[in-house]
């Protein structure tokens, strides 16, 4: 939970502390990169990291990725201009990309199947608790201190967590002499950072049909495709391709990128809907997004009653459908709705995903053993990470669309849709809503196909002993396909 504090409240606290960064430094039309770039760095290197935690461990990879996040929050803290400041956000997110995927997969070794969920609810409240305090602490550091401690702050979280990992997580490894897919890594790192940066910033620094547009995300690609080749023929795959075509891998990791988008989608949009449609502040806009993440890990820490009693697939459809029901309600908002009213669907919302998102992870994780275990939560939290850049820039597609279109046709038709610039905002807003409810619905089709039954891991003692089996060919797998 330490750790996963530190990727949590960095993800948050630098979003009041923008307009302050921006008057000490300059570059305000450079500020979107502080976002995109550590996203870029985090989703890229989680499944580098997640199979380098399979071949030496999951204590020396989180250990490194703590330390990579405080060098970076240093650097980031004494930065001299906005460059400087984006290129050390990228040691930031080097960092996180470690810290993230190693927090989940932990619980997966320690704990019995009886007892991940509530742990997992135990690391979700954090990213609840982020989201309160994330935002507030930024507005009073660069208020009242200055903006540099939004990242000196996580100097002593650092040296907390890493300290409790080194004094309380033992692990025994049998290392042997693995065999690292360098090639793979080369080519999946560079494809996903072109495809990503392409959906990040296509339509906002440059056109989608343009030399930049085609050039970065076709040369992106075939990068990829380069990675597939190497991926075939390797002894050691970096992300090796049976995580495709397991029908529970692959189920759980379309659930995970559709649970990302969502996600996105409302951390972009509700906030401004409740300040600029609603009237109201920003400390109000971001306690009506906060029941969202309030009510995700009180459902997810109860979600092992559930599964237990019925199985994970049943589970996580009563949680899409939870999810499906709040997104629609999200189309009833307008102009006249109430604070508590966007507060209830969230937490509605939130609700849903707690019972969704967590046991398909927890199925998946519990379908490997520990030789392949960092390598599954690895890809699904970067298909959640591709899911959030996809949205990114499908959202915000639509919302410009929308506002365009309304501005060029409104001289036409004699009036804009709506009342003013808050007409035309909820506008918008309802139509990147529509796209909300699709995901929703995508999702929970992906839910329905998962298998009916799987073979579970239920202790992490155990796991030596099936190594052998899990390390298999996937086609012997009852689980893969049963």
């Amino acid at each position: 939970m330490l750790a996963t504090s530190l990727v949590a409240i960095d993800s948050t606290i630098i979003a009041t502390a923008v307009p302050s960064i921006v008057r000490s430094i300059g570059g305000f039309t450079e500020f979107p990169w502080l976002f995109s770039i550590y996203l870029l760095a985090q989703a890229v290197t989680v499944p580098v990291y997640s199979k380098l935690a399979d071949l030496f461990g999951r204590r020396p990879l989180i250990l490194f990725g703590i330390a990579l996040f405080l060098l970076g929050s240093i650097m980031c803290g004494i930065a001299w201009d906005m460059k400087v400041l984006i290129a050390f956000r990228v040691v930031q997110g080097l960092g996180a990309g470690a810290v993230q995927p190693m927090s989940i997969t932990i619980v997966g070794d320690l704990y019995s199947l009886q007892e991940r969920a509530k742990v997992q609810g135990y690391i979700a409240s954090v990213w609840g608790i982020s989201a309160v305090i994330g935002p507030a602490l930024g507005g009073v550091f660069s208020e009242y201190v200055s903006w540099r401690w939004i990242f000196f702050i996580n100097i002593p979280l650092c040296l907390l967590a890493a300290t409790m990992l080194v004094r309380n997580f033992k692990e025994k490894v049998v290392r042997g002499r693995p065999h690292i897919d360098y090639l793979g890594a080369v080519f999946l790192t560079s494809g996903c950072t072109l495809l990503i940066l392409g959906v990040l910033e296509g339509g906002q620094a440059w056109a989608w049909i343009s030399a930049p547009g085609i050039s970065i995300l076709g040369v992106g690609a075939i990068l990829i495709v380069c990675f597939v080749l190497v991926e075939r023929r390797v002894p050691e795959p970096v992300l090796p391709l049976w995580v495709f075509s397991r029908r529970l891998l692959l189920t759980s990791s379309l659930v995970s990128a559709a649970v990302g988008g969502i996600v996105l989608g409302l951390t972009s949009f509700l906030p401004t809907y409740v300040q600029d449609v609603l009237g109201t502040g920003p400390v109000v806009a971001g306690f009506a997004l906060a029941t969202l993440t309030l009510g995700w890990p009180l459902a997810a820490s109860q979600s092992g009653r559930l599964y237990l009693r019925i199985g994970f697939r049943q589970t996580a459809l009563i949680g899409a459908s939870g999810v499906v029901a709040g997104c629609l309600l999200l189309l009833l908002l307008d102009d006249t709705s109430s604070v508590l009213q966007v507060g209830l669907t969230c937490f509605l919302i939130g609700l849903g995903m707690g019972l969704t998102a967590s046991p398909t992870l927890i199925a998946a994780q519990s379908s490997v053993g520990w030789s392949q275990r960092g390598v599954v939560t690895g890809n699904n939290l970067f298909c959640r990470s591709l899911g959030s850049a996809l949205a990114v820039a499908a959202f915000g597609a639509v919302a410009n669309a929308t506002l365009g279109s309304a501005i060029v046709s409104a001289p036409v038709a004699g009036a804009a849709p709506g009342s003013g610039s808050s007409g035309l905002l909820t506008l918008a807003t309802h139509h990147v809503f529509q796209g909300v409810v699709l995901l929703a619905v995508a999702m929970t089709i992906a839910v329905a196909f998962m298998p009916r039954r799987t073979v579970e891991v239920i202790d992490a003692n155990i796991d030596a002993n099936i190594d052998a089996a899990a390390d298999a060919p996937p086609a012997s797998e009852p689980s893969a396909h049963s």
